[in-house]
């Protein structure tokens, strides 16, 4: 049975203990990391948040601690009164390596059973593990110090947006379900059966109303909820920064942000991020990258090969330009040394971005190898050569297919050799990019109507809204996101807030007048009494953190996370409800066949 303090004060953190404390006398609290008994004298790791402080029991210090102190094992629970002495063993490596304390009174707050994982720095135990003892697994050093780095990064975030007058203000958990791209959780309400609330996907709407109410800047780190099937580093609820500002323009937001993000990354690691951070339109990012989140961090652009095979005798390619579609290539460095059996796993993996195959070209010294050689004439290959930009020892990939199809697979493939060939050098490197002009409207195939790429608030560029009529898929949106070696950061946009323009876009939209005001009536109301004109933007705290905490895994950086099929391990949640709750909720659960 674990011992009260009965009046015992902490008096500094284990960690936080060096040379200048030599002499006094302090009480720690804090996790047994290991024992070690060497006859006379037992030795105690002690660890807490901080760190880790040596401490050390003798006979001739104090008997009856010394006793004590050998019945403690790892992960029990213990507060150490003793003076500060210098180590006569010094260990470099730790921080408190200076300096160890003399045991004179010890505590059994509580004891441990043996811990099913190893608290440890490192640990190399299956994710289903680590999240069903959540509570262990925190415990460890490296995850502690991802969230205190957490903690920096809210406090950086505040601070700054406090010196720029933003107010933070929060809005509803509760709310109604609007079309956002993702499903919404649902909640029942028990005053109004059959009707439910809404989790919010993000605080769109109700940031929107702030700036009609006046309050000009406003942010909030924000938890938002999305049902959508989890793909890596996605989590069902997530948190966003999320602010809005009235009274201003495109360049105005991202001004901000870049002077936001820059105090965030100085303040947490230290690192200066130059500003001006580059622009790149999101059609020049496409057409180069294949990706409206391009990572930077090395070369091998796409290259558009279209005009060098028009007219060739090769049947793929003319397809493919006959249906409106292109031809275009990656060129690696090096990689006419590739392997047959390897550039047929690549060609397998562009199937998965749904090409019909991947032709290529080895450049060789002794000159060109390639199955489609036969089908091109020597003047072909050689502008091949020359719109690729290949050098003698490069390998040319090409896909042709329509456009959509050739620009995603060939971006997958670019990240994909960046994987296997290590192009990346610098794993430390940030390389920062806002991408903007996106377009304000996707064309749904199936349902055969636009839907908004963004949301249906997004303002459209000036010089495009009269397309908004006679050519929809051209209109450019006054969007942007900021992307991070290949992650989207954060995005935003300007919103329009002009009543007979939002009714313009809800009709390009297919929306009737009557569904509008049905699915978003608060706000188009709203917008009657004089709405400023406002933007804003939401970076993903998550994400932000994993950056800055150097981890490639979200649920690192996320205290309670779900597992990939939205399952906590560690509460089991979600779990059936009992009868008593359904049937004030009027709800009864069908059974659904196996």
């Amino acid at each position: 049975m674990g011992e009260a303090l009965n009046g015992v004060k902490r008096t500094i953190m284990c960690g936080d203990l060096r040379e200048s404390h030599i002499g006094n006398k302090v009480t720690v609290m804090g996790w047994v990391q290991r024992k070690r008994n060497l006859g006379g004298l037992i030795f105690i790791d002690l660890r807490d948040r901080e760190g880790i402080l040596q401490v050390v029991f003798g006979e001739a210090i104090n008997n009856e601690a010394f006793i004590k102190a050998d019945t403690v094992k790892s992960e029990y629970c213990i507060a150490v009164t003793g003076d500060i002495v210098k180590r006569e063993s010094i260990n470099e490596n730790m921080p408190t390596g200076m300096v160890e304390l003399k045991g004179e009174n010890i505590k059994i707050l509580s004891e441990s059973e043996t811990p099913p994982i190893y608290i440890k720095e490192n640990l190399d135990a299956s994710e289903a593990i680590r999240l069903k003892y959540r509570y262990l697994d925190l415990r460890r050093p490296d995850m502690q110090n991802i969230f205190k780095i957490r903690h920096r990064t809210a406090k950086a975030i505040r601070d700054f947006l406090d010196k720029e007058e933003f107010l933070e203000m929060e809005t509803p958990m509760l709310t109604k379900s609007t079309p956002e791209g993702a499903r919404d959780y649902l909640v029942p309400s028990r005053n109004y059966p059959g009707m439910f609330y809404a989790l919010p996907q993000s605080p769109q709407l109700f940031k929107q109303l702030l700036m009609v109410s006046g309050y000009d800047k406003y942010f909030q780190i924000v938890k938002c909820f999305r049902d959508e099937d989890l793909r890596a580093n996605r989590q069902p609820e997530f948190t966003q920064v999320d602010l809005e500002m009235s009274f201003v323009e495109q360049d105005d937001v991202i001004s901000l942000n870049e002077r936001l993000i820059k105090h965030v990354f100085k303040e947490v690691i230290d690192l200066d991020i130059k500003l001006p951070i580059k622009r790149m339109p999101f059609a020049e990012a496409m057409s180069k990258y294949g990706s409206d989140k391009p990572d930077l961090r090395f070369g091998m652009e796409i290259k558009n090969l279209t005009e060098a095979v028009k007219g060739c005798e090769f049947k793929v390619f003319n397809d493919a330009l006959a249906n409106g579609g292109s031809v275009r290539g990656l060129t690696v460095e090096g990689g006419a040394s590739m392997g047959r059996k390897d550039i047929d796993r690549l060609g397998e993996f562009v199937k998965t971005y749904k090409a019909k195959g991947l032709a290529w070209i080895q450049y060789k010294e002794e000159g060109i190898k390639s199955p489609i050689a036969k089908f091109l004439k020597e003047e072909e290959i050689n502008a091949i050569i020359e719109k690729a930009e290949a050098k003698v020892g490069d390998l040319i990939l090409i896909v042709a297919d329509k456009n959509s199809v050739v620009l995603q697979s060939l971006g997958a493939l670019r990240l994909e050799l960046a994987k296997k060939l290590d192009l990346i050098k610098d794993k430390n490197e940030f390389n920062f990019v806002w991408i903007t002009e996106f377009a304000l409207l996707e064309y749904n195939e199936e349902e055969g109507r636009y839907s908004a790429a963004h949301h249906p608030f997004t303002m459209p560029m000036d010089e495009d809204i009269e397309y908004l009529d006679s050519d929809p898929g051209r209109v450019r949106a006054k969007a942007y996101d900021l992307v991070l070696n290949g992650e989207e950061l954060g995005g935003g946009s300007i919103r329009i807030h002009d009543t007979k323009l939002q009714e313009k876009m809800f009709n390009v939209l297919g929306f009737t007048s009557e569904s509008a005001w049905e699915r978003f009536g608060f706000l188009l109301e709203s917008f009657k009494y004089g709405p400023p004109p406002h933007g804003g933007l939401a970076f993903g705290l998550d994400r932000m953190v994993m950056f800055l905490a150097g981890t490639d895994n979200i649920k690192d950086v996320i205290a309670f996370p779900k597992n990939q099929n939205a399952f906590c391990p560690l509460t089991e949640a979600p779990n059936v409800a009992d009868e008593k709750q359904l049937n004030e909720l009027g709800i009864e659960i069908q059974k659904t066949e196996e």
